[in-house]
């Protein structure tokens, strides 16, 4: 069995999408002769605590390690689950910090989990490194660890670092900070894996000292024991049930959806008089605000945040689906881990999307409807069409095949295989 060190900030107890990718690697590790030991954060303020996740790790037998820094999450530490703030609130705080912190503010954090990993390396075997990132800071603190103790270094990219979509550099000397760190911690990782081919191709055009060999697409996905073990909530009537799972943020809006509803309530009362619109997550208060403006309050079930396993529940009892993903800098890159989710729950999807790699992935499910994700008559249209659909018992189903590479199980087993030979190629 490979013992494998894995430093993760964002784990259970905190909730939301990034975390399960980790914890679901970390469960299943354990089913292909891999022992991981995570460290993680202490006790933070966040903006989504999930306690059922963290059963979920403690049944599995993780063991898991806690280290308290002095990054901002920790100082909140009291007050425990916090609400979003205001998007200007929001953005203006990530400014803040990227000018006093490079790369994050997870920094005090990233200095303390060293030590704490210095130790642990300094009396147990470990056969492999793997860190996930963000934040960017342990990827520095990690390779710090190769080259200290020459055990394989395996980084996991489930957002890209340097000149992101979030990147503020508020001076030129900022960004070159930023290159130059993510530089010399690429150099000594010797195995890279991102979510898309898009981020590969731009981390290869980027830094010309990887080869194609280098990274290895390793996409989100879903826990197929999730679907298996929770059931669909029952439904009270026979209205068709559409819903969003999620937070909203930055580009990231139900406007144009709501907009797009708003009008169908005009041209079509008797389609919209029959769909329920749930929202699974926080909407925020500006987004209740435009609900409220439009009267649309009767066509809304707000649920706030849920654990995972209710969330489950609400899709698999919801009729269609639906995301969206807005347009501004490399949103061709992203490909948002709800997709995954959705994907695994079978139901047909509306996804409201741009060009680019998430457009794709839903184009080959095999059950989505794509539209413009700012488009209202676009995506007044397409609800038209699914409500027809789900009337005549016609609604799409996806592609199994396809689906099934995307179990949490699988991916697992892949990324098995990477440090199999990692450390094969280290013995050697």
């Amino acid at each position: 069995m490979l013992k494998v060190l894995v430093i993760a900030y964002y784990y259970p107890p905190m909730g939301l999408s990034g975390v399960q990718r980790t914890l679901k690697f970390t469960k299943f590790m354990l089913r292909h002769n891999l022992q991981p030991t995570v460290i993680t954060s202490d006790a933070v303020g966040y903006f989504a605590h999930d306690n059922s996740l963290l059963k979920e790790a403690q049944d599995a037998g993780i063991r898991i390690l806690r280290v308290a820094g002095r990054e901002p999450n920790a100082l909140l530490k009291r007050l425990g689950t916090v609400r979003l703030p205001k998007e200007w609130i929001r953005k203006f705080m990530h400014k803040l910090s990227q000018t006093f912190f490079i790369p994050d503010n997870k920094i005090s954090w990233s200095r303390h989990a060293f030590k704490k990993a210095s130790e642990i390396l300094s009396t147990e075997k470990f056969d492999l490194i793997f860190v996930t990132i963000p934040p960017f800071s342990s990827f520095s603190m990690a390779a710090k660890l190769k080259q200290k103790f020459d055990i394989p270094l395996f980084v996991d990219y489930r957002d890209i670092w340097y000149d992101s979509y979030l990147a503020f550099y508020p001076t030129p000397l900022h960004k070159y900070l930023n290159k130059k760190m993510e530089y010399n911690a690429l150099k000594a990782a010797d195995k890279i894996s991102v979510t898309n081919r898009r981020v590969k191709e731009r981390m290869l055009n980027l830094y010309k000292f990887l080869t194609f060999d280098d990274i290895i697409l390793l996409p989100h996905g879903f826990d197929h024991e999730d679907f298996e073990s929770t059931p669909a909530e029952p439904k009270p009537n026979r209205k068709m049930r559409l819903t969003y799972s999620g937070i909203f943020y930055n580009h990231n809006t139900p406007k144009y959806f709501l907009k797009a509803f708003n009008l169908l309530r005009f041209e079509r009362p008797d389609i919209a008089a029959n769909i329920e619109l749930h929202f699974v997550g926080d909407i925020n208060k500006s987004n209740k605000k435009l609900i409220r403006k439009l009267n649309l309050r009767e066509f809304v079930r707000d649920h706030g945040y849920i654990d995972h396993k209710n969330a489950i529940s609400k899709i698999k009892s919801s009729d269609v689906l639906w995301m969206m993903l807005g347009k501004w800098k490399y949103s061709d890159m992203i490909l948002p881990g709800k997709l995954y989710e959705y994907m695994g729950s079978g139901k047909p999807i509306i996804a409201c999307l741009p060009d680019g790699t998430a457009r794709n992935a839903a184009k080959e499910y095999g059950a989505s409807f794509i539209t413009e994700p700012d488009d209202v008559k676009q995506i007044k249209d397409t609800l038209i069409k699914v409500y027809d659909l789900y009337l005549k018992n016609e609604l799409p189903k996806p592609d199994e095949e396809y689906i099934f590479k995307f179990r949490r199980e699988y991916l697992t087993d892949q990324l098995t295989k990477q440090f199999q030979f990692l450390v094969k190629t280290d013995y050697r």
